[in-house]
């Protein structure tokens, strides 16, 4: 992935990012071509790898066997930066439009695991994490035991043995302070909650006074 200096996360900042990310898109290229599936993926720092599960009936898994490294891609807040968001729109019309985003490029080896305690460890700590603000979380011990056994039959689980990583985040930190302050505005007063959000994004990155 192209990363000009200034859009480049550090390690504890991808390592960060991950620990709190949801869904990636894993990409295996196999001999039918590129195998792609959208996946909640858990990071595991002690392992220094990537967990998820599929169906069973999903081809993808089996691009394993070939030993290619795979890719997942995290996707994170981005949107339109129109150009009278900026202040030196005055100051000549040099403005163009952008887009702002970021995202994370995970690598490794793909390892599949079929073993019924491993999947039920793992779906129980996916769902604990995700469960764990709710006023009332479920559990996966909630349902029969039974019913889980027959759902744990129907997929396999994913690992992905991290290699290497990337992460970029483009923020308009390439933009002069009062291009940065008045984009921060502009999202900031938007009637779009997701535009306010990517406001907050940019005083992040940029580093701008919070108001």
């Amino acid at each position: 992935m192209y990363i000009p200096r200034k859009f480049e996360l550090t390690d504890e900042q991808i390592a960060a990012a991950l620990r709190t990310a949801g869904m990636a898109h894993l990409i295996t290229p196999s001999t039918d071509g590129l195998q792609i599936t959208p996946l909640p993926m858990m990071y595991d720092p002690d392992r220094n790898a990537l967990v998820a599960h599929m169906a069973r009936a999903n081809p993808h898994w089996h691009a394993a066997e070939e030993g290619s490294e795979s890719v997942a891609i995290f996707t994170g807040l981005d949107g339109y930066i129109s150009p009278s968001l900026y202040a030196t729109k005055a100051e000549g019309g040099k403005v163009v439009p952008t887009w702002n985003y970021e995202t994370i490029n995970v690598y490794g080896t793909l390892a599949v695991h079929d073993d019924a305690d491993w999947l039920l460890e793992h779906v129980s700590a996916l769902s604990d994490r995700h469960e764990h603000v709710r006023e009332r979380p479920w559990a996966v011990t909630d349902a029969p035991e039974h019913f889980i056994a027959g759902q744990l039959k129907a997929i396999v689980g994913i690992e992905i043995a991290i290699t290497r990583w990337e992460g970029k985040a483009k923020m308009s930190q390439n933009q002069p302070e009062r291009n940065q302050s008045s984009v921060v505005e502009g999202l900031t007063n938007s009637a779009d909650a997701s535009e306010r959000e990517l406001a907050g994004a940019v005083t992040t990155y940029t580093a701008l006074p919070t108001a």
